[in-house]
């Protein structure tokens, strides 16, 4: 599969981290959002190309969405991310 998604866990003696990684080299950044909400967080990523030649038209389209569960004792306003 093209995208690969790694989970690992980062223990301090202050604390406990969680990091999610997710492979998006095929969406710009404009093209990717996050939410956080109840719990959840979800990243939505939607690209949609047109060319135009006198002879032919061609749209590309991709869509991708990820949901991940936040672990127990974890609240939406803790999370952080970045691309």
């Amino acid at each position: 599969s093209r995208i690969q998604r790694f989970s690992r866990t980062l223990n301090s003696s202050h604390s406990q981290c969680h990091l999610a990684l997710i492979d998006m080299k095929d969406f710009e950044p404009r093209d990717v959002s996050v939410e956080v909400k109840d719990g959840k967080v979800t990243v939505l990523a939607e690209h949609r190309e047109e060319r135009n030649t006198p002879v032919l038209k061609t749209c590309n389209y991709r869509k991708f969405m990820k949901e991940f569960n936040l672990p127990p004792g974890v609240s939406d306003d803790e999370v952080t991310y970045s691309l």
